[in-house]
């Protein structure tokens, strides 16, 4: 049924791979980020088990349904059925990388010795064997039975895929498929310290195959680790997607403007809005370890800012009554479209979180309406793709403050994936930009 496939040697047994995959998958499941579950992993092993778990999210919608076509009754065991999900998830008909591209029979004998390998799950070798095997021999056939479920081919829950139907009739496949793909890796380099011909003639150097975008944008060929790439330390450069890389242009930003940075953390669009102009900046983030990495960020670039703690939406906790010249409201949101990067965010949200963001921005937004100096603006954006995070919203904000007028953006961005070019790959974000009259 699979068609033969390389064997790949992980930096530590395939065996002890699947076991720490499986125990950053329950943690998923069970409400923890997948970026927060691999850092409890060792580091020996992390970077094999990040290629796994990340396969096992992206593929997860498939391996829930044939588990539960082969095992009805769910295990009463979470980490047994975080195994058999990963478990599964290898044995898909397509794996994204070699990384995670091994023999199916492989596959099967190194998911029994994971379970062996665990006092708690060796009395369960037998199911796991069996149900790995009974798929080899018969899975062709019960795909052609589970053809129409909509989580197994689209790797998202039901309702997610309902919601995207609805709002995107025309363009909910291709939105998925983006979702599905592995992403590519953009760079905004730093005009204060390099230029992007000095940065391109760095990377030529070392090989690394590199295509300029817009003004000061840089797409990989090939994503790799930022220590691996000429610059890093230097500040030269800092990973951020293209769609991400046009809230600053946006703002029209000159030297001396008073500017908010309102949803600051981890500080890509902070840092993009100190490289522009020389500004009077304030970040604002309610998470006090998020905004450390802005402050780590800023350093590695030799910029700075006035950073401080709080809840924007409370006034009278930050703002000391000066207007600003231009808000950037990077608001919390369902983080819809940029799930190709972070593929356990659509496992992690339920339907009604759309209502509950919708409504934290629309009082973050109002908020800071009252901060933004006659003439100054707004700029509001999520990477979101639901409409009742952007368009909708937008058009509600508009209503509720008729000295609001709106300006160019580019409104809804839906994200770009393979087959596009490097260069033409973005994630999917919303913009929109106000002025007060």
């Amino acid at each position: 049924m699979n068609a033969p496939k390389q064997d790949i040697q992980p930096s530590a047994p395939l065996s002890a791979v699947i076991l720490a995959s499986a125990t950053v998958v329950q943690s998923v499941l069970a409400g923890t980020s997948l970026t927060e579950a691999l850092m409890q992993v060792e580091p020996g092993i992390r970077p094999a088990v990040q290629a796994v778990s990340f396969h096992a999210m992206r593929r997860l919608g498939w391996a829930k349904t044939v588990k539960q076509a082969l095992i009805p009754r769910k295990p009463s065991n979470a980490l047994l059925d975080a195994l058999l999900l990963v478990s599964f998830s290898l044995l898909a008909p397509e794996a994204e990388s070699a990384s995670v591209r091994y023999a199916p029979h492989t596959v099967v004998d190194q998911a029994v010795r994971a379970t062996a390998a665990k006092r708690a799950l060796a009395p369960f070798k037998g199911l796991v064997n069996g149900s790995l095997r009974r798929f080899l021999r018969e899975g062709e056939a019960l795909l052609e039975r589970l053809q129409d479920s909509m989580e197994l081919k689209w790797n998202h829950p039901s309702w997610w895929v309902q919601r995207l139907q609805q709002d995107y009739p025309q363009d909910w496949q291709s939105i998925l498929e983006a979702a599905n793909q592995q992403p590519g890796m953009s760079l905004r380099v730093n005009r204060r310290r390099a230029t992007r011909e000095s940065v391109l003639a760095a990377f030529a150097e070392q090989g690394i195959g590199a295509q300029p975008f817009d003004a000061f944008g840089i797409a990989l060929d090939q994503a790799r680790p930022v220590h691996e790439i000429p610059g890093f330390a230097e500040g030269w450069w800092s990973v951020q997607d293209r769609a991400a890389q046009l809230a600053a242009p946006l703002l029209d930003l000159r030297d001396g403007m008073r500017v908010l940075d309102a949803c600051a953390a981890p500080g890509g669009k902070t840092a993009h809005m100190l490289e522009t102009a020389v500004l009077d900046m304030l970040a604002l983030d309610l998470d006090a370890q998020r905004l450390q990495r802005v402050e780590q960020n800023l350093a590695r670039l030799g910029l700075s800012a006035a950073l401080r703690v709080a809840d924007v939406a409370n006034l009278d906790s930050w703002w000391d009554g000066r207007p600003f010249d231009a808000v950037l409201a990077d608001v919390p949101c369902t983080a819809s479209g940029v799930v190709r990067r972070h593929p356990d965010i659509r496992w992690l949200r339920r339907p009604h979180d759309i209502s509950k963001t919708a409504a934290l921005q629309a009082r973050i937004a109002d908020a800071l309406w009252q901060v933004v100096a006659p003439g100054g603006k707004l700029l509001y954006v999520t990477c979101s793709v639901f409409p009742a995070e952007g368009e909708k919203q937008a058009d509600a904000f508009q209503k509720r403050h008729p000295d609001a007028r709106r300006l160019p953006a580019p409104g809804q961005l839906l994200p770009i994936s393979a087959p596009a070019l490097p260069a033409a790959q973005q994630d999917g974000f919303f913009y929109a930009l106000f002025t007060k009259a």
